[in-house]
Order: C-alpha cells, then structure tokens, then sequence
C-alpha cells in the first residue's frame, strides 16, 4: 500500500496574534508554500493557456474538476495516460474536486452560479432562482442530469472516490453535499449528517482504491467542512470530520472549506472552523480569489485557495491590477500604449499594450483572452506569494493596509 507521508503539511512562520501561518504541502510531485494559490484548469486546462505559461507566471499547483473530466473524456482515459498530471503535461502538484458542485449546479442546469443571498425566502425545493432541483439528493448519493447530453448519471461517495483516484491528483476532496443559504436550518442539518455518513464512506473506499492501487503515489483526502453561516453546525462539522478514521487508523490529510457563506462572513466562519481543526493539517479555501478575501481568509487560517475567477473574467476583458480592476475592452482604452498593469512583472505586461487587447476583445481574437489569462493568474499568485513573504517578514498588517487601500 502506498504509505501517506507523515511530513506531508509542515507550519512554517505564524502569524501574530491570528490563526493565520505559513507552512510546506509536499506531495508526490513536488512541493507547495503555502499560503498559496492553485489555479484552476477545470477540464485539464487552464482555458487559453498552456500548461508550461501557468508553470512561469508561478503557480504552484492546479486544479481540476471530478464532474467534467467523469463526462469528458472520462476518468479511465486520464488514467490510462498516467494521470491527470502526465495527461495534461503538467510536471507539478495537482488537486481534484468531488465533483459535488457540479452535480448540485451545473449538472442540473443552474448553471455556474448559485444563490449565496440569506436575504432571500429559504426553500429546500429552489436553491437557484428560476430553476426547479433537479438533482434528486438521498441518504446513498445524487443522481443527476448531465449538462452535456441530458443524460443520467449517479455520483455516491464510492464513485467520487473511484473518479478521482483514477484522475490521480495528488490532493482530492471526499464528496459532500452543496447547500445554499436559501435553504433552511433544518436542512443545513439533515445535510451536515449526510455530508459527515458520506465522509465515513469516502475514507472506507479511499483506504480500499489505495490498497488496490498500490502502485501509484498516495493520494491525499481532504474533507469538506459545511455548515452555512451557522457557528454550531460549522464547529459541530469540524469536530465530526476530524473525529473519522479509517481500518488503518488514519483520518483526512486535511480539510476544504467549503458551503454557503456570504463574504461579509467568510473570516468569521473561517476562524470558526480553524479553531476547530488540527494545526499540523492543512486547510483549502475553495471558490474565492479576490484580494480582500485572502487576507481575510489568511489570517483567519486558510492555507491554499482556489478559484475559477480570475481566468472566468479574462475571458470578458475585466484585467486586475494593484490600483482595481477595470475593463480593458471601453473606449478610453484604444490608443492607451502602456501595459495591462505598469507594476505586473507577467509576459502579457512586458510584451502588449491596453490598445492591442482592447482590439483584440473588439476584433473578438482569441488570442485576447490568452493574454488577459496570463495576466489575471499572475495577479492572483503574486499576491498571494506577496502574502505569505510579509508574514515571513513580520509586515503582514502593513502589507494588508497598503495592498486593500490601493486595489479598493
């Protein structure tokens, strides 16, 4: 059986007075500082961008997703390849989600965005507005519609696990329910215990696939803390996911945290959770990228984050810089000849000018979203990098003051 290393999350420097820390993630193929940002290629690509432009703008690792690799062009495939890695000429650390956003949002036809608004009526029938679930939820797992074809499919725990051992990531995450803040208390609850049996049996197949695999590097499990904007139910999943071992005796490498949560939340909930769990494990964000976030998140203890954000808005012209975010695509852009970012060190900024992407969004060239990519990933994990060098450097709250007053 492949062995987990025992060094696998190391805490580096800590943060004053906060939860917040740096720390080393070493996986089988090669090593993460954490805190770090892991760029998403959700079908095995970072869309636009090859894979060698993602390893030099300096992203560490990437993620893709269980539900769209599953579908296209199926996980035995990628297998076959030697994995998602080898599959994608990526030489570095890869994650893989469960697959249960998807499922819950994409795969019955809510599209990419779901609800995250308390203020609206709770339901446990709608969790996206205009949109009837389709996705049929019970105690052994979803069936689900996909959004490709329309045709059926069945994810449980054990499938989850089965895909993603077969992708071959070096961290995955156990498969776990999504909920929106429109649904109710009672809801969150009877979810949380189904994401907690879900978890049991994801560490029950992950130990299985890892014996039967026992040629392949270990692969590391993370769980999904859920719980909404309820302190409770966010401590009580902490307290429950930490407390599951499997036959050998071992938990979950780490933990992701993930549900619905309104940003004005985020580091409150975030400390809830971290308080919660083990500090000699790691702790993902998943799905937030903006600037104010991370600090937040940071300091409250989040170790790595993902998020599909800043590639999604590339592809529509929107460029972030350290003075805000703008469209680069408006008129007063088109016979502006300096870089994208007059600060960026990123190939985009040292090669084209704000006119030559304006005309090429207008043109409707895809070459414009390449460049607007390469830009917005290397925005993201330099600050994040920038991040993690002022707490090594003890200016963590300078550093915060002044990045959030410019970009704000």
């Amino acid at each position: 059986m492949s062995a987990p290393q025992d060094d696998f999350f190391t805490v580096g420097t800590r943060l004053d007075g906060q939860l917040g820390r740096t720390g080393t993630l070493r996986t089988p193929h090669g090593t993460i500082e954490t805190p770090a940002f892991i760029a998403v290629g959700t079908k095995a690509t970072v869309k636009a961008v090859l894979p060698e432009t993602m390893k030099e703008l300096g992203a560490q690792a990437l993620l893709a997703n269980a539900y769209h690799l599953y579908l296209q062009p199926g996980p035995d495939i990628v297998d076959e390849a030697g994995g998602l890695g080898a599959f994608m000429n990526w030489d570095g650390p890869t994650f893989t989600d469960s697959g249960g956003f998807q499922v819950m949002s994409l795969g019955v036809g809510f599209k990419k965005v779901i609800s995250m608004d308390a203020s609206r009526v709770q339901s446990d029938d709608v969790i996206a507005e205009g949109k009837e679930r389709l996705a049929r939820v019970d105690d052994d797992g979803v069936t689900f519609k996909s959004h490709l074809d329309g045709s059926r499919h069945r994810f449980t725990p054990e499938v989850s696990m089965q895909i993603q051992h077969q992708l071959g990531a070096d961290i995955m995450f156990a498969f776990d329910e999504l909920t929106t803040l429109m649904n109710t208390r009672a809801y969150q609850e009877l979810s949380l215990d189904r994401t907690q049996a879900w978890a049991v049996r994801c560490i029950a197949a992950h130990e299985r696939l890892t014996r039967e695999r026992a040629d392949k590097p270990y692969q590391a499990l993370f769980g999904v803390v859920q719980g909404a904007q309820y302190e409770d139910l966010r401590r009580q999943a902490a307290r429950g996911l930490e407390s599951i071992v499997g036959e050998s005796g071992r938990g979950f490498d780490g933990y992701g945290i993930g549900g619905a949560l309104e940003k004005q939340n985020l580091g409150t909930i975030v400390r809830w959770v971290s308080e919660e769990l083990p500090e000699h494990k790691p702790r993902h964000m998943l799905g937030i990228s903006e600037p104010d976030d991370f600090f937040v998140a940071i300091e409250n203890g989040a170790d790595t984050f993902d998020c599909v954000n800043p590639s999604r808005v590339a592809r529509n012209a929107a460029i972030y810089t350290r003075d805000g975010r703008y469209n680069v695509n408006t008129a007063r852009f088109r016979r502006d000849f300096t870089p994208l970012d007059g600060d960026c060190d990123c190939y985009t900024c040292a090669h084209y000018t704000r006119a030559y992407l304006h005309h090429l969004f207008k043109a409707k060239e895809m070459l414009a979203s390449t460049l607007a990519t390469i830009h917005n990933e290397r925005f993201t994990v330099r600050l994040v990098d920038d991040i993690r060098a002022s707490i090594h450097d003890g200016r963590f709250d300078e550093f915060k003051a002044e990045t959030l007053g410019r970009f704000y």
